[in-house]
């Protein structure tokens, strides 16, 4: 769901680490930990790897040492801030298969795009170069919902009022995005405000959503000294 979800997606050229969704149940959880010992990884932070932390937001944190991955991160959550549960996730996954045969399943685009409207400087420019990489792929023959998903996410001015003008049917669908609105009217300078406006809004949103889960952590920090 992270990075690497974001190199086969296009919008990224490596990533050091590997972030996964899981379903936080016990039977998955053994599946984990089993996984997780095949990989010799250990816990590198708080919290620790437990059910309730995960279902609590928090992100567990792994380093792997088995020498085919030495030094490898490996991070897992089960909840995130205006993302749906793990089921919906699955139902709406993208599969790929490489070239050896092994099967990817990556979170959604769409999903994803969401995943990353974080406080994180480095995330919001991925999220426009997703877009962008969706579009360019596949603006020849998109569908109706691929079309919508540009209109909903695209963080480029030029690229929303292009599709703005050639998709006016769709554009009905996400009319009240004010960065739509002034889009249809040409406004570069409106559109980048407004799309400014939206990261600014989903920032806050998701610094008043962690503020609470680090506190978590702060304390679990204090009781490990």
């Amino acid at each position: 769901m992270g990075g690497q979800a974001c190199v086969f997606y296009g919008g990224a050229e490596f990533s050091r680490d590997t972030d996964f969704a899981i379903l936080a149940d016990e039977t998955n959880l053994t599946h984990l930990r089993s996984a997780i010992h095949a990989l010799q990884a250990e816990v590198i932070a708080v919290p620790p790897f437990s059910m309730q932390h995960l279902l609590d937001g928090h992100a567990v944190h792994f380093r792997c040492q088995h020498p085919e991955a030495k030094g490898m991160r490996v991070d897992v959550m089960a909840r995130m801030r205006g993302v749906a549960d793990f089921h919906a996730l699955w139902e709406r996954r993208t599969t790929l298969e490489g070239a050896d045969g092994t099967i990817y399943d990556l979170m959604s685009l769409p999903d994803l795009v969401q995943a990353k409207k974080t406080q994180r400087d480095k995330d919001w420019p991925m999220i426009r170069r997703l877009i962008e990489a969706d579009h360019a792929a596949c603006q020849n023959a998109p569908t109706s919902s691929q079309v919508r998903f540009w209109l909903a996410e695209a963080r480029t001015p030029e690229l929303l009022i292009e599709l703005a003008h050639q998709y006016r049917e769709e554009v009905q669908s996400v009319s009240s995005r004010p960065a739509v609105a002034a889009a249809l009217l040409g406004h570069e300078s409106q559109v980048q405000t407004a799309l400014e406006d939206e990261e600014r809004a989903e920032r806050l949103a998701d610094k008043a959503y962690w503020e609470p889960l680090k506190r978590e952590l702060e304390q679990l920090r204090r009781a490990s000294h």
